[in-house]
């Protein structure tokens, strides 16, 4: 969805049709060999070309706000530990602020070791750099002047306004299905967007993430849930069997179309056999970039 006429287009009818969020995804760069695995496919190879064309999220999605009034506008997902956690916490206050608190962070640690040895951060200590710079951006978004001291990061009584129009409620949406991941979710997160489940396999990985929620004292009923089924069908008869595994939001990745005359006849089906009857279960649509 990189040209922005086919951007502009899908923004435009996505909001049209009610679905209710629009996801893009990140990779700062990527290559056409490596020895990283891919964790949704058996060759543990992207299913996409390396020279698919991936917009910086905040920048796509700060375009897509100024489209629209209503859509939520997720990253998906976004490798905060390729960040310095003072500049992502500003363009994020600024999407926020400027959208009308319609942001949510959709957050990962990234599998690709190659990227984060092109951009100099220590891919081992990924997960504990991801955990001080989300606890850095909290405190800037809600607190008047923001002191921390850690492994990767340190400042004193640094200020950052404006604040996001959610303050420091930004809703951080963590990926992954492994013990460590639904443990991030459960106590650091506000919400977890699974990958590549069965409705059966999303119910099992619900069930002990509320098991962790519980151990650490949080209420995993306030846990927002969703799930991109990826390389498992996506069938519109399986909706209902998502909605009683226990989804909120069911995002689909269908191969949003890249001529601007086939979007609005696209996401027109989508609201036909997805939106629609996704209605009367209480859940949600949406598409990811």
């Amino acid at each position: 969805m990189s040209r922005p006429e086919v951007l502009t287009e899908i923004a435009v009818h996505a909001e049209r049709l009610n679905l209710s969020s629009l996801l893009i995804p990140e990779h700062v760069v990527v290559f056409g060999q490596y020895a990283s695995r891919y964790p949704y496919t058996a060759d543990g190879l992207m299913a996409i070309a390396s020279d698919r064309p991936f917009l910086n999220p905040y920048v796509g999605l700060a375009y897509v706000a100024a489209l629209t009034r209503r859509i939520r506008l997720i990253t998906n997902i976004s490798i905060v530990a390729a960040h310095n956690p003072l500049i992502l916490a500003k363009e994020i206050a600024t999407l926020d602020y400027l959208s009308g608190g319609r942001f949510a962070l959709g957050a990962g640690l990234g599998w690709m070791r190659e990227e984060f040895q092109a951009l100099g951060i220590s891919f081992e200590r990924r997960a504990k750099r991801t955990r001080e710079c989300i606890a850095v951006m909290r405190s800037l978004w809600s607190e008047p002047s923001t002191t921390f001291h850690g492994e990767f990061f340190n400042l004193d009584n640094a200020i950052a306004y404006p604040k996001p129009a959610q303050g420091g409620n930004v809703p951080i949406l963590f990926g992954g299905e492994s013990e460590a991941a639904l443990r991030r979710v459960a106590t650091i997160g506000d919400g977890w967007i699974g990958a590549n489940m069965t409705p059966e396999e999303f119910a099992a990985k619900r069930k002990r993430l509320f098991v962790l929620a519980r151990q650490a004292g949080r209420d995993p009923e306030r846990l927002v849930m969703m799930t991109v089924p990826a390389f498992k069908p996506e069938r519109p008869a399986d909706l209902k069997r998502y909605h009683e595994a226990g989804v909120h939001e069911l995002v689909l990745m269908q191969g949003l179309p890249k001529r601007v005359e086939e979007v609005a006849p696209v996401l027109e089906r989508i609201a036909r056999e997805w939106v629609e009857p996704a209605a009367q279960l209480d859940s949600s649509i949406c598409p990811a970039g």
